[in-house]
């Protein structure tokens, strides 16, 4: 079976997620804030991994662009929760560039699908 690189980063990314949120509910005492990333950043993989059951191209964007809009709703989470002092530095510069990288790989996917159709 082919290995799929987007899948496996967005379930490593995901299990960062819930790290981070755990270490905001339980350290932190944050619970809504930490709620929504926990909901999209892990909601980044549920729908890359649909993806592949995708009934059509048409269907295959689709989850892919509901991924892409989970990701940038969980970089502006990160961002606010860094910002606001909630999520420290070292933190946050371990995860920035994991959520632009997910931005950025499913933005070229999505691009190249729809230049296929």
């Amino acid at each position: 079976m082919k290995r799929n690189v987007v899948k496996e980063k967005s379930f490593l990314f995901a299990l960062d997620v819930i790290q981070i949120y755990k270490k905001l509910s339980y350290e932190k005492k944050e619970f809504v804030m930490s709620k929504q990333l926990l909901r999209c950043g892990t909601s980044i993989g549920a729908n890359i991994w649909e993806s592949e059951c995708a009934q059509s191209k048409a269907d295959f964007v689709s989850k892919l662009s509901i991924a892409l809009k989970e990701a940038n709703e969980t970089d502006y989470w990160f961002e606010l929760l860094y910002i606001s002092g909630f999520i420290n530095h070292e933190d946050f510069k371990n995860i920035k560039p994991k959520i632009s990288e997910q931005l950025k790989l499913l933005t070229s996917i999505i691009n190249t699908s729809k230049s296929s159709y």
